[in-house]
C-alpha cells in the first residue's frame, strides 16, 4: 500500500488536526482537546444526529462540587446567520447519555432527550388575507422569555431516566421542578441582537432545575445552542498537513501558532448536572458514560408533504447512527471502512474493533509525513497502553474493579474537581488528575494529549505495560497548533460559552422596545 493511499482514509476531520503535529525536541507537554464533526460517511449527511463532543467532569462551579456535569453537543458547524430554518434537532430521534456504574459494557443509566417543535403558524392579514409569515420570529416583541409570543415555534423537549436496559428498562420522567411537569423550553437559536438584545440573560432562564426520580438533590438541565467548544486548525491539517510555518518554528510558541478554524461556528449541546450519588448508584465511585442518537429504521419522503415543519413519515424499531465516548476515537482510530459500523455499535461489541486500537495505524502515517523529523512509531504490540487509554482506564486513576475492555469516557467521581484557575489544559499529563482521562473538562485540549498517547508518552512513564524504549519518539512535543485552556470557558453552568449571534444589532429605522435600553 502506498504512503498516499494511507494518507486519504485516516486524514478525518478530527484526524487532521492531530497530525499536523509537530515534533519538539524539548520534553513533552500536555494538552486536552477534541470533537468528533461528520467523522463517519453516514453521519456526515445527517447533521442533526452527528454527536461533536461529549464531557464528563466533576462540577468545578463553587458550590457544586458534589454533582457531575455531562455535556453532550449535537449539530456541528452551525454558521450564527442560518436562517430562516435555524438548527433545531430531531423530533423523530433519541438522544441518549448513557452512564455505566458497574465497570461493565452495558449502561446502566440512559438519560433520553426528546423533542417537539409546535409550529404557532404567525398570520399577517395582507390585503385582507391571511398569510402565513415565513420566518421564526414574528416582530412583534423581543425574544426575552421561555414560550414567548413573539416566536413562531416553539422547541420544547422532554426527559426520562431509564434504569437497565435502554430499550426495555424501567423508564420514568424527569420533573421539571420549575413547573411541576415534565416539559422543558428550548431557547430559540441566536438569531441576532435585534431579535434577542441579551441572549445569555435569555438562554438562563432556560437553566431548568431537575429531580429525577429515585434520586436525591437537585439538578439541573439546559439544552440550547452554545458557541463550538471545539479548537483546531482543520484546513490545513485536511491538506496533508500543509502547515504554513516553517517547523523549524515549531519550538517557539507553536501551541499558539494558527487560528482556531471553528470560531466562527456553533452547535446544539444537552447539559446535565446531576449529584454525584445519583449516577455512582453506591457501586463504586468511578463511571463511565457515551452519548447516542437513534431514528427510526423507515423513512419515507413524501412527494407532497403536508402542512407543518416535517415532510417525512418515519416508522419502524429505533436504530443507533450516531456514538460519542472518549474523543477522535472514530475519527482517528477507527479504519474508515468500519466508521458507519462504529457509530453504531455498543460497547459491549467492541471486541470487533481491538485491532484499531491495538495495532493503530496513526503512528505510522505520522512516521510516514514526519519520519525526517524524528518521529517514530512505537514499537509495543499489541498496544497495551492505548488499551488502558481508551478501553478499561488508567490503573490508580479511573480503572474499575472488574472492568470489561470497552471505549467509553471514565470518570473517578472521588478525586476532587480543580477550580478553573488551577486546570492543566493537558489534564493528567499536565499533573492534574482531574482532567483528561480522567473524563473530560471543556478546557482539556485532548487534541494534543491525544496525539502524545498515540506516540507513546504513557510507555515513557512506564504505564499501561510498555517501556521508555517502546517509544523512541515519546517525549517529542506534537501539537496541531490550536490552543486551548479553561479561560475559553464559564467556571459555572453550563460552562460552554453563548453562541455566536447571527446579527449584531444595526437596526436603523423601525423602533424597537430595545432603542431606549
Amino acid at each position: 500500500m502506498s504512503a498516499l493511499s494511507i494518507r486519504q482514509p485516516a486524514f478525518r476531520r478530527a484526524l487532521l488536526p492531530m497530525l499536523i503535529a509537530a515534533a519538539f525536541t524539548t520534553p513533552w507537554a500536555q494538552p486536552v482537546h477534541a470533537s468528533s464533526h461528520r467523522e463517519a460517511p453516514f453521519i456526515a449527511t445527517q447533521p442533526q444526529l452527528d454527536a461533536t463532543d461529549f464531557y464528563m467532569f466533576r462540577s468545578y462551579e463553587p458550590g457544586r462540587q458534589a454533582y457531575v456535569t455531562i455535556v453532550a453537543d449535537y449539530l456541528p458547524l452551525q454558521a450564527p446567520y442560518g436562517g430562516p430554518n435555524f438548527f433545531k434537532l430531531d423530533p423523530n430521534a433519541l438522544y441518549e447519555i448513557h452512564i455505566v456504574n458497574d465497570g461493565g459494557a452495558r449502561e446502566d443509566l440512559t438519560f433520553r432527550f426528546r423533542f417537539q417543535n409546535t409550529l404557532a403558524d404567525n398570520q399577517l392579514v395582507v390585503g385582507g388575507k391571511k398569510v402565513s409569515i415565513p420566518i421564526v420570529n414574528n416582530g412583534t416583541d423581543d425574544v426575552d422569555v421561555p414560550a414567548s409570543t413573539a416566536l413562531n415555534v416553539r422547541e420544547t423537549f422532554t426527559l426520562d431516566v431509564i434504569r437497565g436496559p435502554r430499550r426495555g428498562g424501567s423508564k420514568l420522567g424527569v420533573i421539571n421542578s420549575a413547573t411541576g411537569g415534565n416539559v422543558f423550553d428550548k431557547p430559540v437559536d441566536n438569531i441576532g441582537e435585534k431579535t434577542i438584545s441579551n441572549y445569555e440573560a435569555y438562554a438562563s432562564k432556560h437553566f431548568w432545575p431537575i429531580v429525577v426520580p429515585g434520586c436525591a438533590g437537585t439538578g439541573r438541565v439546559f439544552v440550547g445552542q452554545r458557541k463550538d467548544p471545539f479548537v483546531v486548525n482543520l484546513g490545513e491539517v485536511f491538506d496533508l498537513v500543509n502547515i504554513k510555518f516553517p517547523v523549524t518554528e515549531l519550538k517557539k510558541g507553536a501551541e499558539h501558532a494558527v487560528a482556531d478554524v471553528l470560531a466562527d461556528a456553533n452547535v446544539t449541546s444537552l447539559i446535565l448536572e446531576l449529584p454525584i450519588a445519583c449516577l455512582t448508584e453506591g457501586k463504586g465511585t468511578i463511571i463511565g458514560g457515551w452519548t447516542t442518537a437513534s431514528v427510526p429504521a423507515s423513512r419515507v419522503v413524501s412527494a407532497t408533504p403536508a402542512s407543518g415543519l416535517d415532510g417525512t413519515t418515519q416508522t419502524g424499531d429505533y436504530v443507533q447512527v450516531s456514538r460519542l465516548g472518549m474523543p477522535l476515537v472514530n475519527e482517528v482510530v477507527v479504519g474508515l471502512k468500519d466508521k458507519n459500523r462504529f457509530n453504531a455499535s455498543e460497547p459491549k461489541d467492541d471486541g470487533q474493533f481491538a485491532d484499531y486500537v491495538t495495532n493503530p495505524t496513526l503512528p505510522a502515517l505520522l512516521e510516514i509525513l514526519f519520519g525526517d523529523l524524528g518521529v517514530k512509531a512505537p514499537t509495543n504490540f499489541p498496544r497495551t497502553d492505548l488499551v488502558a487509554a481508551f478501553l478499561t482506564g488508567v490503573d490508580g486513576l479511573n480503572k474499575p474493579t472488574g472492568v470489561t475492555a470497552s471505549e467509553m469516557l471514565r470518570l473517578n467521581t472521588a478525586i476532587p474537581p480543580a477550580p478553573a484557575a488551577k486546570q492543566s489544559r493537558l489534564g493528567v499529563l499536565g499533573g492534574d488528575n482531574a482532567g483528561f482521562p480522567n473524563g473530560r473538562r471543556p478546557g482539556d485540549d485532548v487534541v494534543d494529549i491525544e496525539l502524545r498517547v498515540a506516540m507513546g508518552v504513557l510507555c515513557t512513564l512506564a504505564i499501561g505495560g510498555c517501556t521508555p524504549a517502546d517509544a523512541p519518539a515519546g517525549t517529542l512535543h506534537y501539537t496541531d497548533g490550536a490552543y486551548l485552556d479553561s479561560t475559553f470557558f464559564a467556571a459555572k453552568f453550563p460552562y460552554l460559552r453563548t453562541p455566536l449571534p447571527g446579527s449584531p444589532n444595526n437596526e436603523k429605522g423601525r423602533k424597537s422596545p430595545r432603542s431606549d435600553d
